[in-house]
């Protein structure tokens, strides 16, 4: 066991959030509304042009993260949402066919390929570098439950339901526990109503980090201090990762 996996180990005893603050995700909605109204991109580190592709989380496709892609666009990205439509879980061959995506973008842009991945989204980035980590420039994970314990969120039993495979027996081979050997930045909010933050919680190492955020979990794909982090993680020159610094 290398030292990612060792940063992984699923601990004992974690539930997901109590349904009271699941019942609180419902502030999502005046969060959207502040974003949209109000987060600007002004101050914000300026992008290279680099493409940045955007995998929505379970439920949800690219019209709920078109308000964080777009000022991707402002910033100055090439940048698009997952394009499968709603995320419904890991289907057979989903898998596949969004490595093939990556690698229609990397070989069309002639540059690496940057994956924001929100909630389950995170998930799918990982796995996808994991599998072609010389097209994959750098991950940013939203909320995502995929370490320690997929079972620690109020959404596994719908999932299951819609699937058919348990979530910690998603169709494909791989260690779910392992990080990709690409930088990674997660970030968690301690208020999140769907997954259990220590869940979503990667440890901070050479090349990857957690960092922490308010507002709820659907609120992470609309948030300001979200853009924040992912504009400078976005902004850093390929292959010279350093872990953030807010410049509050």
């Amino acid at each position: 066991m290398d030292r990612r996996e060792r940063a992984l180990t699923p601990p004992s005893g974690l539930m997901p959030p109590p349904l009271g603050r699941f019942a609180l995700e419902v502030k999502a909605v005046p969060e959207l509304c502040r974003f949209v109204m109000k987060s600007r991109t002004h101050g914000l580190p300026k992008g290279d042009g680099h493409p940045v592709i955007v995998f929505p989380g379970f439920l949800a496709g690219d019209a709920l993260t078109w308000p964080l892609r777009r000022r991707l666009t402002a910033l100055g990205y090439w940048n698009a949402g997952w394009r499968f439509g709603t995320n419904l879980g890991l289907k057979p061959g989903l898998l596949v066919q969004m490595v093939h995506y990556v690698k229609s973008v990397h070989a069309g842009q002639k540059r690496k390929v940057s994956l924001v991945g929100w909630s389950l989204g995170g998930l799918y980035a990982r796995e996808i570098a994991k599998r072609i980590p010389d097209r994959v420039r750098l991950i940013v994970t939203l909320g995502t439950p995929a370490a320690r314990d997929l079972h620690a969120n109020n959404a596994w039993r719908l999932y299951e339901r819609l699937n058919d495979h348990t979530v910690d027996a998603p169709p494909i081979e791989t260690n779910l526990m392992e990080l990709p050997s690409v930088p990674v930045t997660a970030i968690l909010t301690p208020f999140d109503g769907i997954v259990a933050p220590a869940s979503a919680d990667i440890g901070n190492g050479p090349t990857w980090e957690t960092l922490k955020v308010g507002g709820t979990h659907i609120g992470l794909a609309w948030n300001a201090d979200v853009l924040r982090i992912v504009a400078e993680r976005l902004a850093q020159p390929d292959g010279s990762w350093a872990p953030y610094r807010s410049r509050a």
